[in-house]
């Protein structure tokens, strides 16, 4: 729901405001005066702002100039209401840093109108930050997966040192007792030895292939949600 800051010291016209935009499934925040409305935007963040000119305390002009000073508040659309309609006070409002100026009297339909313009400016306009700010985001996961990826392959091949060294310390033991063997019987028992651990060893090495095999961008996270491969840190 888009959320909208209605600044204003005279509380039949707030209420109004209220009503009209309320209706038109806004979520509404009320101030009123311009003091309470820069508190209430620094806390709420709406998405826009409709603010009256002439108030105690903080003239709108100031209300404006205070919201664009804050990075949190500094691009959030701003629309003036005022029944002062002199051409200078419109370039005065404009060079505050408001984007619309809305004279009273006005119909409900003619503000509901420059508010969804405004908004609609605004969506155009961040688009390409939000454009950039997704890319960043999947170049950042794209490197998060690449890190990974080499961090489960190195251990991979940790692993697979790990297990290789006792087959080859069984094919080396058999094959030093292959050389001492006196009978037929004796060697015949050690080639069995050796057979069943060059089996082994192949077995490995097939199942460490077809494991790095699985290991890619697209699989990690199911392969990690079935703990067929630890997560890294």
């Amino acid at each position: 729901m888009i959320r909208i800051l209605v600044i204003e010291d005279d509380a039949s016209v707030l209420d109004n405001l209220e009503d009209i935009l309320t209706l038109e499934n806004f979520q509404v925040f009320t101030a009123r005066n311009g003091r309470e409305g820069v508190d209430m935007a620094l806390r709420q963040l709406p998405d826009l702002v409709v603010c009256d000119v002439m108030m105690p305390e903080m003239d709108g002009y100031a209300v404006v100039k205070c919201l664009r000073e804050e990075p949190a508040t500094k691009t959030i659309p701003f629309i003036f209401l005022t029944a002062k309609a002199e051409r200078l006070d419109y370039r005065e409002g404009m060079e505050s840093g408001a984007d619309d100026y809305v004279t009273k009297p006005f119909r409900p339909q003619e503000l509901i109108n420059a508010i969804e313009v405004r908004l609609a400016r605004h969506a155009s306009l961040m688009q390409p930050y939000h454009d950039e700010t997704q890319r960043s985001t999947n170049l950042s996961k794209q490197l998060k997966d690449s890190t990974e990826l080499a961090n489960i392959k190195e251990n991979l091949l940790d692993q697979l040192s790990q297990d290789l060294r006792e087959p080859l310390s069984n094919v080396n033991l058999a094959l030093h007792m292959l050389g001492k063997a006196q009978t037929d019987a004796e060697r015949e028992r050690y080639l069995s030895i050796l057979r069943q651990e060059y089996a082994r060893e192949m077995r490995l090495l097939k199942d460490v292939a077809n494991l790095r095999e699985m290991v890619t961008a697209e699989n990690l996270q199911v392969l990690q949600k079935f703990n067929l491969l630890r997560k890294q840190d």
